[in-house]
């Protein structure tokens, strides 16, 4: 119990920036999966980004599944490209198929062969032709957008903190949430839609947040610290990161919680694929993001700024203070021993204690 009211009150001396060349070697190694993810397995892109036609079937008020209708279009010779979907509830209840590039002869067919097995009017489905280049415009968009945000966000940090070497660490600690989040989805294979792209901007917010928080403790630790000879920049930063770590992870388990619900509640057990995209994206998303604000963009600031001359200069202060005192509180528990009464008596008198008393024959001392 002791331990968590330590956390809670800030107060834990987890060595999370001495040992930060293993968090390095662990995003590496997370990393060079997901970029081997990217090359081997590749995104399994959505009919808005590869192109295709999209059916909606109303089937309100009426007993027919997402099964039979993926036996009606694979029956009629073109089955679906991903699993038909279920969307709305009551009057709005619609289930939605895509497939391949139809033309329109194919398209007309495939519309009236379906609407006869399901029996259902062929003017009640509609169908769209959904070309690759919008979603090829979609994402030159959210790239333009991504570019903007790191530039921004780069001055604003750099000028909130004067300090370039900060901007760097959260920069980087951002291209680390989105290289593993999209790796992940990579690997899983989830389908990538106009929500993952939503997603991978939410998530750049949250990163971000977290970091700016533990950047601010950084500096009210740091400041006026190549003055003295208290400790180090590392150990400076290291404390602000034990401060501000009950803080990241009340803020993570509040985001997370809810988005956990969407994803193995909503998707994974109630079977609604229209959210699991967005929820996978946002979960993973918001635990790496969480991750390198601690483990990731402090250690990287601390790196840095540890090369510069005064803070190399503080760290040789600061040791050589620590081995003075060391040295001599080893030299006093030498002499201690030695000299025990004479040292207590000396120490009892200069104190204002009782005068130790005198040997039997000695001759009385003159007072000065």
């Amino acid at each position: 119990m002791s331990v968590f009211r330590r956390l809670y009150r800030g107060e834990t001396r987890m060595d999370f920036i001495g040992t930060r060349h293993r968090w390095y070697l662990g995003s590496a190694v997370l990393i060079t999966i997901c970029i081997v993810s990217f090359v081997v397995r590749g995104f399994n892109y959505g009919v808005e980004f590869a192109g295709g036609t999209q059916f909606q079937i109303p089937v309100a008020n009426t007993a027919i599944t997402t099964n039979e209708v993926n036996t009606a279009f694979s029956d009629a010779g073109k089955p679906p490209a991903d699993p038909p979907q279920e969307v709305g509830s009551g009057a709005t209840r619609q289930i939605v198929v895509k497939t391949e590039t139809l033309s329109s002869p194919e398209q007309q067919q495939l519309q009236a062969t379906v609407a006869r097995e399901l029996k259902l009017q062929e003017s009640a489905i509609s169908v769209t032709f959904v070309s690759s280049s919008w979603g090829h415009d979609i994402t030159v968009k959210a790239v333009q957008g991504l570019i903007i945000f790191l530039i921004v966000v780069s001055l604003y940090i750099t000028v909130r903190f004067a300090s370039w070497r900060m901007a760097f660490g959260g920069i980087a600690g951002l291209l680390h949430d989105l290289v593993v989040t999209a790796g992940i989805y990579s690997l899983v294979g989830f389908e990538v839609t106009p929500s993952t792209i939503v997603g991978l901007l939410t998530i750049l917010g949250f990163s971000l947040y977290d970091t700016v928080v533990v950047y601010d403790k950084v500096r009210e630790n740091a400041k006026d610290i190549t003055a003295g000879s208290r400790m180090t920049f590392e150990e400076a930063a290291n404390i602000a990161v034990n401060q501000t770590l009950m803080r990241s992870i009340n803020t993570s388990l509040i985001a997370l919680l809810p988005v956990a619900g969407l994803l193995f509640v909503g998707a994974g057990i109630l079977g609604v694929g229209t959210i699991k995209d967005l929820a996978l994206i946002l979960f993973v998303g918001l635990a790496t993001g969480a991750y390198s604000s601690i483990f990731l963009c402090t250690p990287i600031v601390v790196t840095l700024t540890e090369r510069q001359p005064e803070y190399r200069a503080l760290r040789k202060r600061v040791e050589a203070k620590r081995a003075s005192e060391a040295r001599r509180e080893t030299e006093d528990g030498e002499v201690a021993p030695a000299g025990r009464g004479a040292g207590r008596d000396a120490a009892l008198h200069r104190g204002g204690g009782p005068a130790p008393a005198p040997k039997p024959g000695a001759r009385p001392r003159r007072r000065p």
